[in-house]
């Protein structure tokens, strides 16, 4: 792209040299001219940036069909896939205390808006920046990070759950002074977003998210270390007037009907607390990451699925589905190793992710036929718990061209009153991924 750029520009000069060298005779003017415009054209041409990575994946899972958070779940009669998981081009235009951003996802599954905000910053200070439009929500540290540069083919499964798209609808004020002031290595984000990922917002409910941060770095530059806190506060449509929330009685726990929430139209908590940590050292055998985060709270959902609303699901106030109020948590834990003079690095991955932390085990599909439990729910799949662990070898060929070689392990939690999960699924994944990145 930038050799066009840069043919684009000389036969923009030529053309613009030939056109002064035509309306004036006198040498100077014409150089003189010729300079100016030619310093207005490369100015601007500078400020427009155009990246992008594309990445093309095969996966093979353990059976057939398989729910999976490795890029989707499988056909019904399918075990392996080749894919265009991320085809991504952005288009950014950066002016002095400004910036307007356009990104695109163009796969085999279609075309998608991945990002379209701008930003400000104040000229004074030059450290409140206000931005709008649709970005990654300011939350925790791997829903920003890039997944050209996530070691993990995929995010984890608490972040696909909690934040679908990583992305929203918003407006957001940042506080970060500029590289040059001693406190540079702080940042806090809060922001007020629509709550239901890139999609059109369809009601009048605006959810809080905000986020303080350091990244610090040692005189001598081999180790880098940050700390993060993130909240969420908002709600969920309530699309009917039922609602649940978790109780016990009689000794069965299950989805008792919250009489103190029954109006159709209101909306239900949606409350998240997270923690996160990243450190990496430089030493004689490569850089060594340790990375980690932890996010609990509590989450509305529906009954077969305790999934935030994103753009799937736009309309909530159409579908009527009862509301089911479960307390989560969730976390990661990278260990990043490269290996010193090899374009080779290894990463290990564990991360979890538990929907109803007020129930486990063989009490998961449990039902009771006393009196006080007739309009109560069972619990149901949508409440185990699963962990996964994640092997990886990556291959960087060049600043361009990365191989990765990644193996998940899934684990879900088993009940005895659950038909299908009595035993842990086979549904672990290979995944082959080559990413091309410019």
């Amino acid at each position: 792209m930038k050799k066009h750029l840069t043919l684009f520009t000389l036969l923009l000069l030529a053309f613009t040299a030939n056109t002064f060298a035509q309306e004036s005779n006198n040498p100077i003017d014409t150089l003189a001219n010729y300079v100016q415009k030619m310093n207005t054209t490369v100015t601007t041409l500078s400020k427009l940036k155009i990246s992008g990575y594309f990445q093309f994946q095969a996966q093979k899972a353990d059976s057939m069909g398989v729910k999976s958070m490795a890029g989707g779940n499988f056909g019904a009669n399918q075990n392996n896939r080749f894919g265009v998981r991320r085809g991504r081009i952005k288009f950014a235009y950066a002016g002095r205390l400004s910036n307007y951003v356009v990104q695109f996802d163009v796969t085999e599954k279609g075309f998608a808006t991945k990002d379209i905000y701008a930003n400000f910053t104040d000229p004074w200070m030059q450290a409140f920046t206000i931005q709008g439009g649709v970005f990654n929500r300011p939350f925790g540290y791997e829903i920003p990070f890039s997944s050209s540069q996530r070691e993990s083919p995929e995010r984890s499964r608490f972040t696909q759950t909690l934040f679908p798209q990583e992305r929203d609808l918003g407006a957001m004020l940042t506080f970060q002074m500029p590289k040059t002031s001693p406190w540079n290595f702080l940042k806090i984000d809060a922001g007020y977003f629509a709550g239901n990922g890139i999609g059109q917002e369809f009601d009048n409910k605006k959810d809080f998210i905000g986020r303080i941060s350091i990244l610090k770095i040692t005189p001598n530059e081999k180790i880098r270390y940050g700390l993060g806190f993130s909240y969420y506060n908002g709600g969920v449509y309530q699309a009917s007037v039922n609602s649940y929330k978790m109780w016990e009685s009689d000794g069965v726990k299950g989805f008792y009907r919250d009489d103190t929430q029954i109006a159709k139209g209101a909306f239900a908590k949606r409350e998240y607390k997270g923690f996160d940590a990243q450190v990496s050292i430089e030493s004689p055998i490569g850089i060594t990451t340790l990375r980690g985060e932890y996010v609990m709270g509590v989450q509305p959902g529906q009954s077969g699925s305790s999934t935030s609303p994103n753009s799937g699901s736009t309309d909530f106030t159409a579908t009527g589905y009862d509301t089911y109020v479960r307390n989560f948590n969730g976390g990661y834990f990278y260990f990043v190793q490269s290996i010193y003079h090899t374009p080779l690095t290894i990463a290990v991955k564990f991360d979890f992710y538990d929907p109803n932390i007020k129930i486990s085990g063989n009490d998961i599909g449990k039902t009771s036929t006393t009196e006080s439990a007739i309009n109560a729910k069972a619990t149901n799949a949508t409440d185990l718990k699963y962990t996964t662990v994640g092997l990886g070898l990556l291959y960087a060929v060049s600043t361009n061209v990365k191989f990765t070689c990644y193996y998940d392990m899934l684990k879900n939690e088993t009940s005895n009153n659950l038909k299908n999960y009595k035993n842990d699924l086979s549904d672990n994944v290979w995944t082959i991924r080559m990413q091309y990145k410019f």
